[in-house]
């Protein structure tokens, strides 16, 4: 274990995420140790990083969990309570979940009661769940009724599991975006690859409106859905575009979406860290629910800079108990990744939907949270960039020494 994160004197944090979530409980000041298979990483360069924890490739999950459990105990025996333990993607969430009664001895954890938290994972699932409690979900449509739906059908995977390398992710969707839009249900069903890979997709009616349509609901909640912090988020636009990565976010105030975000976390019984997933219907208004990620992810860093730090709010609530008053998260924050923001700019100009100068306007509007860039934690950004340099001079040379 490292060495920085015993000479705080504070407990610190073990992170299974990167740089979004290091950031936001650096500037919280709680100590992080990052905890990865990686030798290296951004999160880890940040200056908020006060330790790193090596561990084993992730699909040695025994191996993950028995290093895990080694860093828990040592660090409740020297600070005499469980450190937190925060997670940001769905393979970690599913490890944390699947192994919870190894881990729950030594983290302090809240995980949701199993057969919701395993419905969160599963896209079919959920759906089924929602239904149920009667949420406001897009309507279902079934694969023997898909030919015969004249409306728009957005298609997507019934389950996220190794996204990033899946051959679904790469072959249906070319390897960006988590959903497929067709015009029809024929359409949708006369696509080979849909038709390939039928078993593991899930239909549903298609909710109309672009990127800044869908918004986000971002909670955190005591057992029994107590609802102890929140701010919401609206995205402005995506890569691909409407089904896409975030590219450019925005916080943002609806009275409705609070109010029925509040509702659902109550109806469910949330427990934890989550962030509901909406979009509203440019034609009526009425804002679908699209699923429910029990998870920490990039958008607490843009939180975290608006004034709603959930992170913290976790670590409080975990190590001393606390129960924040509520604060209004400022509206004139941007989180902006200009990789995807420059894909999704070229996307949307190739399309007619917009040109150079009212794009570089957008950019311009607000205060920035940037994906890898800040003032005040500037290495992770020139490791980075030093990295890249340095593998793209390599494969150069290469190139040239095999031509010679």
């Amino acid at each position: 274990m490292a060495r920085a994160s015993m000479e705080t004197g504070r407990l610190p944090a073990v992170l299974l995420g990167g740089l979004p979530l290091v950031r936001s409980l650096g500037i919280a000041g709680i100590p992080v140790l990052v905890a990865s298979p990686r030798r290296r990483s951004p999160g880890m360069a940040s200056r908020y990083c006060s330790g790193r924890l090596a561990l084993p490739p992730l699909s040695d999950r025994e191996g993950v969990v028995a290093a895990l459990v080694r860093a828990g105990r040592e660090l409740a025996r020297r600070h005499g309570r469980r450190p937190p333990l925060l997670y940001e993607n769905d393979d970690l969430l599913a490890l944390v979940q699947d192994c919870r009664r190894a881990l729950e001895p030594h983290f302090a954890l809240l995980l949701n009661e199993p057969q919701l938290a395993e419905a969160m994972l599963d896209k079919e699932k959920f759906q089924g769940v929602a239904e149920t409690r009667g949420l406001p979900v897009p309507r279902r449509i079934e694969w023997r009724a898909l030919e015969s739906e004249r409306r728009p059908v957005l298609a997507k995977p019934k389950s996220k599991d190794t996204w990033d390398s899946n051959v679904l992710h790469l072959e249906l969707f070319g390897g960006a975006g988590k959903g497929l839009v067709f015009r029809n249900g024929l359409e949708a069903k006369a696509h080979p690859n849909v038709r390939r890979f039928a078993e593991r997709l899930t239909f549903q009616e298609y909710v109309a409106g672009d990127d800044s349509a869908i918004w986000s609901f971002h909670g955190f909640a005591a057992p029994g859905g107590e609802l102890l912090e929140w701010f919401i988020g609206r995205k402005i636009r995506t890569y691909p575009a409407l089904t896409g990565d975030s590219a450019y976010l925005r916080v943002a105030y609806n009275q409705q979406l609070a109010a029925l975000g509040r509702d659902i976390c109550e109806r469910l019984a949330l427990a934890g860290i989550f962030k509901m997933d909406f979009k509203q219907c440019e034609a009526t208004g009425r804002f679908y629910l699209l699923e429910i990620n029990a998870r920490y992810n990039l958008w607490h860093i843009l939180g975290a800079r608006a004034g709603v730090n959930l992170p913290r709010v976790a670590y409080d609530y975990f190590v001393y108990g606390k129960r924040p008053p509520h604060v209004e998260a400022d509206p004139d924050f941007r989180w902006l990744s200009l990789r995807f923001d420059w894909r999704a700019y070229r996307e949307l100009r190739a399309a007619g939907r917009i040109g150079f100068a009212r794009w570089l306007a957008t950019l311009a509007e607000g205060r920035k949270v940037y994906e890898l860039f800040s003032w005040t934690d500037p290495m992770p950004f020139v490791e980075t960039w030093h990295a890249r340099i340095r593998g793209a001079l390599g494969r150069r040379m290469r190139r040239l020494l095999a031509r010679v």
